[in-house]
């Protein structure tokens, strides 16, 4: 126990609740050499694929004093976003955009920074002598399995946090401080025999339970991925554009998360809960930062929403959609320009054809040519 007869871990724990988080912990400032080792094995195996910054900086995500030398006890704080209703919904409204559930109101980073940094003020104002740091997923801390020394959950066969009362809607903060906090005991992993997350996923991304390869993952595809998607997972995405919470959503833990523990914040802005494949073609540069003003999806820019858009395009079967598409082939953004002919070879592959015709020759992008190339529509005669 830390300090004298006083409940600090109690105390930080109301304040943390009276601050809006859902869940608080605490974990020694230590993870321990399996952890390192699982670590370097996923970055060796290249399972983290574009995001060359988790390799950067290794050592110091895969042990808290690594980054700190002063830390001792971490801090793990959850905050709730549990979604009002069914992730699923719009799974068959191909002409509708599936956006992520974290994604649909405001941004987290902001709101749990702001959070957190009140809670390290308090801290600080109620023991001596005490040092802090915040972190929401800006630095090379180990958020999740932090969090499952914590008490918060553990780590499920999807490799998310799973907590027992908040199922897996848990936007993750942490603090390191100089204080010795009473660890409140490790999470213990319930997934059991289930295999509902690995069997979910539509692009086959986990090569074994608890093993995620990033480079097949939906969110890193649509979010971390700046290029053109690879040919053979389009058809997977669906109608996916920002995220997936499919591995999450079919969780049975998430029986007992309550939409009413979700943080205010969190609610779900009406234009981001179904928008449509439409409305996104159609979006410039303004237009995007208009409607995903607020949002974390603001980051990503207009070119890799739209390209998202247009891959759910091809993958709609929606007529409709061929028009909007077809404009695309002339966007100043060769990835877009590539998305647009092979959503067009889907929808449309006569148009493709004459398209190609058309087009094809003047395209200065080998990246587009080779969409070209590879589009449904037969090659002109």
């Amino acid at each position: 126990m830390a300090s004298g007869k006083r409940n600090l871990e109690a105390e930080i724990a109301a304040e943390a609740a009276r601050l809006g988080f859902a869940d608080c912990g605490f974990a020694p400032a230590v993870l321990g050499p399996q952890n390192a080792l699982r670590f370097q094995q996923w970055l060796d195996q290249g399972f983290h694929g574009d995001m060359l910054w988790m390799e950067a900086r290794a050592d110091q995500r895969a042990e808290p004093r690594a980054l700190w030398s002063d830390v001792r006890s971490v801090i793990m704080l959850g905050m709730s976003y549990a979604p009002g209703r069914d992730p699923f919904a719009l799974a068959e409204h191909p002409d509708r955009a599936r956006i992520s559930v974290y994604a649909q109101g405001g941004d987290y980073h902001k709101t749990v920074k702001s959070a957190l940094k009140a809670l390290a003020r308090w801290i600080v104002e109620l023991a001596d002598d005490v040092e802090v740091k915040v972190f929401v997923d800006t630095a090379p801390v180990m958020e999740k399995p932090l969090a499952m020394a914590a008490g918060l959950g553990w780590q499920g066969k999807h490799s998310n946090l799973v907590s027992r009362s908040h199922g897996s809607w848990l936007f993750l903060g942490a603090i390191y401080t100089t204080l010795d906090l009473a660890p409140s005991g490790a999470g213990q992993d319930r997934c059991g025999s289930c295999t509902a997350c690995q069997d979910i996923c539509p692009t086959d991304a986990f090569p074994a339970p608890y093993r995620l390869d990033a480079r097949r993952c939906i969110s890193y595809l649509t979010i971390e991925h700046a290029g053109p998607i690879p040919v053979e997972l389009r058809a997977g995405i669906g109608n996916h554009v920002y995220g997936c919470d499919d591995c999450l959503a079919v969780c049975p833990w998430n029986k007992f998360a309550d939409a009413a523990h979700r943080n205010r914040a969190f609610l779900p802005r009406a234009e981001l809960v179904a928008p449509s494949l439409a409305d996104l073609l159609g979006l410039d540069d303004a237009g995007f930062r208009a409607l995903f003003s607020g949002s974390p999806i603001k980051r990503s820019g207009r070119g890799r929403m739209v390209r998202n858009a247009l891959i759910a395009a091809g993958n709609s079967g929606d007529a409709a959609l061929v028009a909007p598409v077809a404009a695309l082939l002339e966007d100043s953004d060769p990835v877009v320009r590539g998305a647009a002919v092979w959503a067009l070879g889907r929808l449309d592959p006569e148009r493709a054809s004459a398209e190609r015709a058309a087009r094809a020759v003047s395209e200065s992008d080998p990246q587009v040519q080779a969409e070209w190339r590879l589009a449904d529509a037969p090659q002109p005669v």
